[in-house]
């Protein structure tokens, strides 16, 4: 798989960062919950995720970079719509997410994660810092009424 930079670039040729992430869900308490982290040097909220290594697949990505921002082990679910956004250099960004499912691990604040939450969809919905996000998180979890408190 040491092309796949080389067959997205040919494919996408618009796309100069490729990424891959996770939405991590749980039940807990009888309701469906999902992870956000907190990187300090943005002042956001967002899903865990970042850019491929070097002959990395996407998949592989999304679960490295779950890791390395939550110190939680994941099983990737369900392939995600692609999320396509200007970054903040404006270029063509595209992330790849999958659901995930937390196999084991802990948190501990990093270099580039301060906190972690686990948030019903209505609380996630509002804490979310990009729009974006919140539509990913409406593509996953079951909306609600409440759905509209960011519309």
């Amino acid at each position: 798989m040491g092309d796949l930079r080389s067959r997205l670039a040919r494919d996408h040729p618009e796309v100069t960062v490729w990424a891959a992430g996770g939405i991590v869900v749980r039940s807990g308490h009888g309701d469906d919950e999902v992870l956000l982290i907190h990187r300090p040097h943005r002042g956001d909220w967002s899903f865990p995720k970042g850019k491929l290594d070097e002959g990395e697949t996407l998949g592989r990505a999304a679960e490295r970079e779950v890791e390395e921002e939550t110190g939680l082990r994941c099983r990737r679910l369900a392939r995600l719509p692609v999320v396509r956004y200007r970054d903040q250099k404006d270029r063509e960004k595209l992330v790849v997410y999958w659901t995930m499912e937390v196999l084991e691990g802990s948190f501990v604040p990093n270099g580039e994660v301060d906190a972690i939450g686990w948030f019903d969809p209505s609380s996630a919905a509002l804490v979310l810092s990009y729009e974006r996000d919140v539509d990913l998180l409406w593509a996953v979890m079951a909306p609600t009424p409440d759905r509209r408190l960011r519309a």
